[in-house]
């Protein structure tokens, strides 16, 4: 079911707890690291592989709602799954909306935590494959020259060769050149999917 490729982080001030929770998640092939202290959790310094964190609400030097704020400031998008023995439903829905993936209540059953986590893991995975292309995208359009990313960004707002032509200055057939090169340089195969990597970029057309 897990994958030693995965890391989850348990962060739970009591003891029997961490021991309890690691277990279960080693039992099923899963990389754990345990801390009693927020703090501790997130000076650790992140793996690149997938992974979440099951996270108690009620720490003795930050809550987990503060611990959630803190990775979201590091743009750390760590999947949290938060644990608490009280039934606090303004904090659930604080926590879900500031994108927690689940808000366990204890006690809670083994299978639903280990779901959580599949589930948790499975999005972080995702997550980072996403950014991995971006930041592949976004080096292809570094390569481009300055000129390269001016037709570019007209081309994919819909406009024509001879529109661009028109607005950049020069020749349709150098429009035409500059738009090869750059299709070359962002491996796109069709004006369709240049398109689609521009968008991905969130580029504004000048």
């Amino acid at each position: 079911m897990g994958s030693s490729n995965s890391i989850v982080f348990i962060v739970d001030d009591d003891a029997s707890v961490r021991e309890a929770l690691g277990s279960l998640i080693r039992s099923v092939g899963w990389c754990v690291e345990t801390f009693s202290f927020a703090q501790d959790f997130l000076r650790r310094e992140r793996l690149n592989v997938a992974g979440c964190v099951v996270l108690d609400v009620r720490l003795p030097d930050l809550s987990g709602l503060d611990v959630q704020r803190k990775l979201a400031e590091a743009r750390d998008g760590l999947p949290i799954i938060f644990l608490t023995g009280h039934a606090d439903v303004l904090m659930a829905v604080s926590a879900m909306k500031a994108g927690a993936a689940e808000f366990l209540t204890k006690p809670f059953r083994e299978q639903d935590l280990l779901e959580a986590v599949t589930r948790a893991l499975e999005l972080d995975r995702r997550s980072r494959l996403q950014r991995t292309e971006l930041s592949a995208v976004g080096a292809q359009f570094e390569t481009l020259t300055a000129r390269e990313r001016e037709v570019v960004k007209h081309i994919v707002k819909g406009r024509l060769n001879k529109q661009v032509a028109a607005d950049l200055g020069i020749s349709e057939i150098t429009v035409k050149v500059h738009r090869r090169h750059a299709m070359e340089k962002m491996a796109a195969g069709s004006l369709a999917e240049l398109v689609s990597k521009i968008d991905r970029l969130g580029l504004e057309a000048p």
